[in-house]
């Protein structure tokens, strides 16, 4: 008789089948098998909140499945994933199956390698119920915020809305930032730079203004406070007053200041860094990021290997790593790089307090598996998250890179100047990862050879204007960062928040910015004034704390739940009365575009299909259009202009105006740059290092793209 054991993807099961041999049946739920009911609430409020868990509508075949294969092996083992949803998947398959709840039969793989199966297969144990008590409060949380607060934005809003316990935060945080946009008052101020050779020297290098007569020069904050030992250029004259002072001026340096500075890798992934900087480096939204991390996690046939889990357990928040990933990692450095490359002793990253402890942080599951080793099985989106996923956790093992850093001051008539750079005196880590945060940083700037007192020449002088910018919008990679440092939601909720936020319309992408809409900010308003707590980050953030003590056996999930349930029916009753007969109106988002039948600006509205332009006079006028978003550049069959289109799977092309009876489309971005040769638009083709193309049949002609 075989033993079973339940996983919750046929990918994960394949892998785990491989390791564990003929002696297992390994089979998949397919994730949940049960939940609560999508007709009502499905919880018992005056009953300490029990949930009416029922069977997933779809999931029958499943469950039969699963039933059949139980009765007909030996022993069951449930290897759900090892967090808190796993954890309640096992539960809810152990009552479906009528197991025994003292017995033994949960593991758990933090990577799917061999030694990974080995070591969860050898330590079987009892389903942990408190941190299935965790996951039941969560859902029941989330499950009595949606169905009691979104009838009432039905209500007072429009119907189909939805307000979520951490959703709800992360739009307000989007709102917060576009008042603060808004509210900013650009200061203009000046910077005077130079530019210089020293003796001996035809290198010309800059140096920037920092201070005038003892006062250091700043730019401008917010506040109107005055500094008495610090001064803001503010406008052109008090520019032109010191470009007028420093006129026949010798320019003499003051003092040199030479170090060598160590610089620290950053520590390996965990869920959120993995997400912040997969939006960075490879523009992958955070939904997009986790699919591929799940894939890479529960098992890729590698040539010459077979199928193998190439990472840990991608939703964690420890920076953990086992002592075998270290020493492995130190093997692959002395081997590739050699023995400078490794620091004194083995690197420990200290997690942040409120950190599960259960699992590693994100690694390769085999350091010696390099990226280019496995390129040829993965595609290419998995190679780019492998390889990100890699070089982090194999940087983080080395040891500190050392850069020489030169300071330089250059006194004029009571102005000093300062000229700084740096270059790499032992690259170490930096050989192989920098992390985006500093690749802005990171070109070298060398400086000639500077000795005090100096003289240097003058090449230029010049004073340039600039102004005070406002906050930036969110992105997907700074949400995400201000939600985790807020303590808002944990790491498997960072990537479904976003998502949510944008597939309700709440939250736009305009770019790789996150706005607004105008249904996000009346919502948002609308919360502010009657359910302050629910839209208030700390007391969200102190929700999480007491699922985390619900999880750690340490708080009744129960009086969990009565501590924020009863405040909010009260709330709620108390919203009811207020708004009584009252409704918001959300307000439309008029365009320039005018309604050709009679001549009203039109708006955009949303259909399920996305955005459309309607006329406001709606039932006397029904012009409705089409969102199109012209580019530079013209049709080379026809002439017409070129519109960006997306395809089925989101992705950008371009197509004529005049389609279908013009029916040209390319990958490639028109420009208005016009073809020496027959005079049509040109192309780029292959991003900003590719080439200018002409797509006019039987023209040919390219170039390099000018830099």
């Amino acid at each position: 008789m075989s033993d079973l054991v339940i996983v919750e993807s046929p990918a994960k099961a394949k892998t785990i089948q491989k390791y564990l041999g003929p002696g297992y049946e390994v089979i998949a739920s397919m994730g949940h098998i049960r939940d609560l009911p999508k007709s009502k609430m499905g919880v018992d409020v005056e009953h300490d909140f029990q949930p009416q868990y029922t069977d997933m509508k779809g999931k029958e075949d499943v469950i039969k499945d699963l039933k059949k294969h139980a009765k007909k092996c030996g022993r069951v083992y449930l290897a759900t994933d090892p967090d808190r949803e796993g954890e309640a998947i096992s539960w809810h398959i152990a009552q479906l199956l009528k197991l025994d709840m003292n017995e033994n039969n949960r593991v758990a793989f933090n990577e799917i390698t061999k030694s990974g199966i080995k070591a969860g297969m050898s330590d079987p144990h009892k389903i942990d119920i408190d941190l299935v008590n965790a996951q039941q409060a969560r859902r029941i949380l989330d499950r009595l915020v949606g169905y009691e607060l979104s009838p009432f934005l039905w209500k007072k809003v429009k119907r189909g809305l939805s307000a979520g316990r951490v959703q709800s935060v992360a739009v307000r945080l989007v709102v917060d930032r576009e008042n603060e946009i808004r509210k900013f008052v650009s200061k203009e101020y000046w910077s005077i730079d130079a530019k210089f050779t020293a003796p001996g020297s035809k290198k010309v290098f800059e140096a920037s203004l920092v201070s005038v007569d003892g006062k250091k020069l700043e730019v401008p904050d917010r506040s109107d406070k005055v500094n008495e030992k610090k001064t803001v250029i503010s406008d052109k004259g008090g520019a032109d007053d010191i470009l007028k002072r420093l006129e026949g001026a010798v320019y003499t340096v003051a003092g040199v200041k030479k170090r060598v500075t160590r610089k620290n890798p950053a520590p390996p992934f965990i869920t959120s860094t993995l997400q912040q900087e997969a939006s960075k480096k490879l523009g992958f939204a955070s939904k997009r990021t986790m699919k591929i991390a799940q894939e890479l996690y529960e098992g890729v046939d590698i040539e010459g290997i077979g199928a193998i889990g190439l990472i840990t357990y991608m939703r964690t928040d420890s920076l953990r790593i086992s002592d075998e990933a270290k020493a492995a990692a130190a093997s692959y450095i002395e081997t590739v790089y050699g023995k400078e490359y490794l620091p004194p002793s083995p690197r420990v990253y200290k997690s942040k307090n409120n950190a599960q402890d259960a699992h590693e942080a994100i690694r390769p599951s085999q350091p010696d598996l390099s990226p280019e080793r496995v390129k040829s099985s993965l595609t290419p989106e998995q190679f780019k998250l492998y390889r990100l996923i890699w070089e982090r956790f194999i940087a983080s093992q080395m040891a500190n890179a050392l850069l020489d850093t030169v300071s330089a001051d250059i006194e004029a008539n009571g102005c000093i100047f300062r000229a700084s750079g740096y270059s790499v005196k032992f690259d170490g880590f930096m050989v192989l990862y920098v992390e985006s945060s500093d690749s802005d940083k990171s070109a070298k700037k060398e400086l000639p050879p500077l000795a005090e007192n100096d003289v240097l020449k003058l090449k230029s002088l010049d004073g340039n204007q600039h102004f005070t910018q406002p906050p930036a919008r969110y992105t997907e990679a700074s949400l995400i960062k201000a939600l985790e440092e807020n303590g808002i939601g944990r790491p498997s909720t960072y990537a479904p928040t976003i998502t949510t936020i944008t597939s309700r319309r709440y939250v736009e992408l305009e770019g790789k910015s996150l706005k607004p809409t105008n249904l996000g900010e009346v919502i948002t308003e609308l919360m502010k004034e009657h359910f302050k707590k629910i839209v208030d980050a700390k007391f969200t953030a102190d929700m999480e704390t007491s699922l985390d003590e619900v999880e750690h056996g340490d708080k009744n999930w129960v009086s969990t739940l009565h501590e924020f349930y009863d405040d909010f029916s009260k709330t709620l009753k108390e919203a009811e009365v207020a708004m009584d007969g009252k409704r918001v109106k959300v307000p439309d988002e008029e365009t320039d575009v005018v309604c050709e039948l009679c001549g009203r600006k039109m708006v955009i509205k949303y259909s399920k299909y996305g955005k459309f332009l309607a006329c406001p006079g709606f039932p006397e006028c029904r012009n409705t259009k089409k969102i199109v978003t012209e580019t530079e550049g013209n049709c080379p069959r026809c002439g017409r202009k070129m519109l960006l289109k997306k395809s089925k799977r989101g992705r950008s092309f371009y197509g004529c105006e005049g389609y279908p009876e013009c029916n040209f489309m390319t990958w490639n971005v028109p420009t208005a740059e016009k073809c020496p040769d027959c005079g049509k638009s040109l192309f780029i083709k292959g991003g900003k290092s590719g080439r200018l193309v002409c797509e006019n049949e039987g023209c040919g002609y390219e170039r390099e793209l000018k830099k």
